[in-house]
């Protein structure tokens, strides 16, 4: 069964307003910026995924044995145009592959209903750097850059299809391709998950003897931000599957669960600068970098792994029944991760009252608990 996808923006990804508005430049096609963000470029992805009218076309011209160059059109695309077949048609995958035995461009509308143009000639500006070799996918990656428009290469001779947006390019693999290599990242990520708990669990233990360890909560760290630099990876190849896609996302879900929070917290409890400073910091590292201790220190204001560290205890308070502005009440008067498990209890009921402060005790308690086993 088909899903029609089309660039017009779903509902599910209009979280926010700087989202909508990103999201929305794909519609127009202005380029908000040289660079196409994260968000713009799953959106592309899905409008291209299986099970969508646009991808059967793809995959059937593909077949077929046969190149064509589709581009979606935006107010920035016209200048570029010359000659061809002004066709105003409805769109349909069967249309679109018999149009692919001409030469020229394939263009559709915004919305992906209509075949607006038909064997048109693109005309970028020539001085646009681009790494093709063939001329189609010369002209596909000009375009793309100077108008900001989609634009989808199918190559007959290599087999291949390339989509172009802003500065992006990106090959397609085949569903069966995707879904091979996603396998083999879920097994790793499912053990760097094991390893993260693993460092977690050492750490709280370590906590509440007041006993706070930089090394373990480096590591913690790495492997969280590890897992999310895997996770945004996959996010991707479930849109990129389409329908088929949903079981990926689903297992997703379950490996990061907690991860990106207690990770935060972590960062949280260590860091000598502003916690977004520290993530900001964080999430600019590439794979590699997050490998390297050095890098992660650097991340948290800390010059050296010999520095005595002192955890405030965010993590550990957090996962009590306590609200943030208790937690932060607790925190900005004990100090440290130690003072702030074991005072007693007059030391938290003259913060928090004592019912709150029984709250706490009682968690505490089973935190303390499942950490001594």
């Amino acid at each position: 069964m088909e899903t029609e996808v089309n660039l017009v923006i779903p509902s599910e990804a209009t979280e926010t307003k700087e989202i909508n508005e990103v999201q929305s430049s794909i519609i127009s096609g202005k380029p908000i910026t040289n660079k196409a963000t994260q968000e713009e470029f799953l959106q592309v992805l899905k409008a291209i995924s299986p099970g969508t009218k646009l991808r059967t076309a793809i995959d059937g011209t593909l077949k077929g044995g046969k190149g064509a160059l589709i581009v979606i059109e935006n107010e920035y695309l016209t200048p570029l145009l010359d000659g061809g077949f002004k066709m105003n048609a409805r769109f349909t995958p069967q249309r679109l592959i018999e149009l692919s035995k001409m030469d020229g461009a394939i263009i559709l509308s915004k919305d992906l209903k209509k075949i607006i143009h038909s064997n048109v000639m693109l005309y970028p500006d020539s001085s646009i750097s681009t790494n093709e070799t063939g001329t189609r996918h010369k002209s596909a990656e000009r375009t793309a850059k100077q108008t900001g428009a989609l634009v989808i290469a199918i190559s007959e001779r290599k087999h291949e299809i390339t989509v172009y947006f802003k500065d992006k390019r990106h090959k397609i693999s085949s569903a069966e391709e995707i879904l091979q290599k996603t396998s083999e990242h879920l097994q790793f990520m499912e053990k760097q998950r094991e390893l993260f708990d693993k460092y977690l669990e050492q750490l709280t233990y370590l906590e509440i003897s007041n006993q706070p360890s930089l090394n373990k909560a480096i590591k913690v760290i790495q492997k969280g931000k590890f897992i999310k630099k895997l996770a945004m990876k996959l996010k991707q190849t479930s849109i990129e599957l389409g329908e088929e896609g949903m079981v990926v996302k689903i297992r997703l879900k379950e490996i990061t669960e907690g991860v990106y929070e207690a990770t935060s917290l972590t960062i949280r409890d260590y860091t000598k600068l502003d916690l977004q400073k520290s993530l900001l910091l964080l999430n600019t590292l590439s794979f590699e970098d997050i490998l390297e201790k050095d890098n992660i220190l650097k991340c948290l204001g800390i010059e050296d792994l010999k520095e005595e560290p002192i955890s405030r205890g965010w993590r550990i308070l957090s996962e009590t029944a306590l609200g943030e502005e208790d937690i932060a009440r607790i925190i900005k008067e004990a100090r440290t991760v130690g003072k702030a498990i074991n005072s007693g209890f007059q030391f938290h009921s003259a913060l928090i009252g004592e019912e709150k402060a029984k709250i706490l005790r009682t968690g505490l308690q089973r935190i303390k608990l499942t950490a001594e086993r």
